[in-house]
C-alpha cells in the first residue's frame, strides 16, 4: 500500500484524533479530579477550572470518537489559545520555557486540532 493512499491518510487521521483525544481527556480529568488544587496551579477560579475540565473532556471525546469533530477541534483550539496567552502574558513563559514548560506543547496541539478540523477528521468518524 503506497503511503499516499486514501486509506493510509484516513488511518493516520484516526490515530492523530485518538492521540489528541487521549491528551485532552486525561488533562480534563485532572482538572475535574481536584479542581481546588488545579485552580491554584493554573491561577484561575475553581468554577472556571471545572468548566475547563468539562470542555477538555467533551472536546477530547468528540475528536477521538469523531462526533461533531470540527466543533470539538475548534473548541480545543480555543482552550489551547487561552493556555498560550496565559503562559505568554501572565506568566511570561518563553516558547521553550525557562524554568517550566514553554508554550510549544500547546502550539503543537493547536496545529493538530487544525489538521483534524480542516480534514473533518477523515473517513472514520461517527457523526459529522
Amino acid at each position: 500500500m503506497p503511503l499516499a493512499s486514501p486509506q493510509f491518510l484516513n488511518l493516520s487521521l484516526l490515530f492523530l484524533r485518538l492521540m489528541v483525544g487521549l491528551v485532552f481527556v486525561t488533562s480534563g480529568c485532572s482538572h475535574l479530579k481536584d479542581p481546588e488544587a488545579r485552580s491554584k496551579s493554573i491561577e484561575m477560579p475553581k468554577s472556571f477550572t471545572i468548566f475547563l475540565g468539562i470542555g477538555e473532556v467533551a472536546g477530547g471525546l468528540g475528536v477521538a470518537a469523531g462526533v461533531l469533530i470540527q466543533i470539538a477541534a475548534f473548541g480545543l483550539i480555543l482552550i489551547m489559545l487561552g493556555a498560550v496567552s496565559k503562559k505568554i502574558f501572565a506568566w511570561h513563559t518563553g516558547f521553550w520555557g525557562q524554568k517550566s514548560y514553554g508554550w510549544h506543547y500547546e502550539l503543537m496541539l493547536i496545529l493538530m486540532n487544525l489538521v483534524i478540523a480542516a480534514s473533518n477528521g477523515g473517513a472514520y468518524v461517527l457523526w459529522r
